[in-house]
């Protein structure tokens, strides 16, 4: 018998050897909740076994009947709470005692000569089954499940016959019942490993490289097999951008980091620093941090354009080498910006440079200077009653002039401006933070009682979910 939250936390499917920038933590609160999701798929796959036709023949005293009971099917199923665990360096057990089916079919006999048929309706009582499932990884990554070991025990079967002569082979049941008992007990455990087998093409046919946009995927392969002890089964995985232009790796790989199980949670996930930087090392390395500004774009606030003539204010000689033309400022990544966490804080820093032109009467873009501009910016994050809040802070800015065509010229004044345009950006930013960020909700499952935590070198995630109403077994 297969929980079903072995689907839902799978979605999460190795390329060995590697440090794992994400790790997800299944916590025994988490597994039992899930048990009470799965227990109606259980149900439903209880209901679609299909039994053999059962033939046999027993002694009348008259000499032998032989009978077959056919079209046997499961009509109702009275399912008992499954008992769901995790099993040390295997996987997960689930047991599932007294269980009861009624099931109904037809009979046919004969007799020399004569042959006889009917219904029947049958009684399956205090069935226990038990199966144990080993979890591992294949080569690329996904997660795999396999049956290791099943037992099913019925203890009892009441039948009962109607139709055409019933009422002389009825007596007789207690002769054959055992030899029915039999059969119906063989056929359960091939039924769970089919449903095995199953579930472990679904999670192969899952994909562990995700496309983000037009210029990032995202690999999530596990990079080790499933760590599962008493309480809590642990999955790595590999967590890394790529862009898809390039596909280059970035100059810096995955630190190793400990997320540590939260028992009051469902679940936890810790995501490295590794995964956000390799984010910025693909949009980088793609060319996609660079912006090309004029003066139609400058928000109409801005107390000066980008022209010679305004910006002769921060550097007097311009408007007399360039007087009254157009400029155009590239503004570009040096280096990846590069993220870092720290307790209760995440820091961003940032090399930029912006490099400006004139544009003169014809068209021609006559190189003026390169300003380099480097940052960090500071947020720290919670998340309260289901949306991201916090705040952003600049903690430091300069700007200096890294070359120039025009000459030497004071950088200070530039400098407030830069600072005071950013502080205005990370002001809206602050208050869209405090007014909180709803997080998103995945398909079939909600995140409840989240909290988030960051640590040195990685953020942290616990939670406790809720499978929303819609359907609670259509993600299986």
């Amino acid at each position: 018998m297969l929980p079903s939250v072995i689907v839902v936390f799978m979605l999460l499917s190795c390329s060995c050897g590697e440090n794992p920038a994400i790790q997800v933590i299944l916590t025994n609160k988490g597994l039992q909740y899930g048990k009470h999701v799965g227990t109606g798929w259980i149900q439903e796959k209880l209901t679609q076994i299909t039994f053999p036709d059962i033939n046999g023949d027993v002694d009348i005293f008259i000499g032998r009947v032989y009978y077959t009971l056919s079209g046997v099917t499961i009509q109702k199923c009275d399912l008992p709470e499954p008992v769901v665990e995790f099993v040390k360096d295997i996987g997960l057990k689930t047991s599932i005692t007294g269980l009861s089916l009624a099931l109904t079919g037809d009979w046919r006999t004969r007799f020399g000569l004569i042959h006889d048929g009917g219904s029947f309706n049958m009684a399956i009582f205090n069935t226990d089954v038990t199966s144990v499932m080993h979890l591992g990884s294949d080569a690329e990554g996904h997660l795999s499940v396999t049956n290791i070991n099943c037992n099913a025990a019925v203890r009892d079967v009441d039948i009962q016959f109607s139709g055409g002569a019933s009422w002389i082979f009825q007596p007789f049941v207690k002769y054959f019942k055992g030899q029915v008992i039999g059969i119906i007990q063989n056929t359960i455990c091939p039924e769970v490993e089919d449903a095995i087998v199953e579930l472990d093409h679904h999670l192969q046919a899952m994909n562990v490289s995700f496309g983000v946009n037009e210029v990032l995927t995202l690999d999530v392969p596990l990079t080790g097999l499933p760590v599962v002890d008493a309480s809590n089964l642990k999955l790595g995985l590999k967590g890394e951008f790529y862009s898809i232009k390039t596909h280059k790796e970035p100059p810096f790989v995955a630190q190793q980091f400990t997320l540590p199980e939260q028992a009051g949670y469902m679940l936890s996930m810790g995501m490295s620093e590794f995964t956000l930087n390799s984010a910025s090392f693909g949009y980088f390395s793609a060319g996609q941090l660079q912006v090309l500004i004029n003066d139609s774009m400058m928000p109409p606030y801005c107390p000066f354009h980008l022209n010679t003539s305004s910006m002769g204010m921060f550097i007097p000689q311009l408007p007399k080498m360039f007087p009254g033309l157009l400029m155009n400022l590239m503004l570009y990544a040096r280096e990846a910006p590069v993220f870092s966490f720290q307790p209760g804080a995440a820091v961003l820093g940032a090399q930029v440079s912006a490099k400006a032109v004139a544009i003169e009467p014809n068209g021609t873009q006559v190189p003026l200077f390169k300003l380099n501009i480097d940052s960090n910016i500071t947020s720290k994050l919670i998340i309260d009653k289901g949306k991201l809040m916090g705040s952003v802070i600049l903690d430091n800015i300069t700007l200096t002039l890294a070359s120039s065509e025009i000459g030497a010229f004071k950088t200070d004044s530039l400098e407030k401006v830069v600072k005071t345009g950013m502080g205005l950006a990370l002001g809206k930013v602050n208050a869209t933070l405090r007014k909180g960020i709803i997080l998103p909700r995945m398909k079939h499952i909600q995140l409840v009682n989240t909290v988030l935590k960051m640590e040195k070198g990685f953020v942290a995630i616990s939670s406790d979910a809720e499978t929303l109403q819609t359907d609670r077994r259509s993600y299986l």
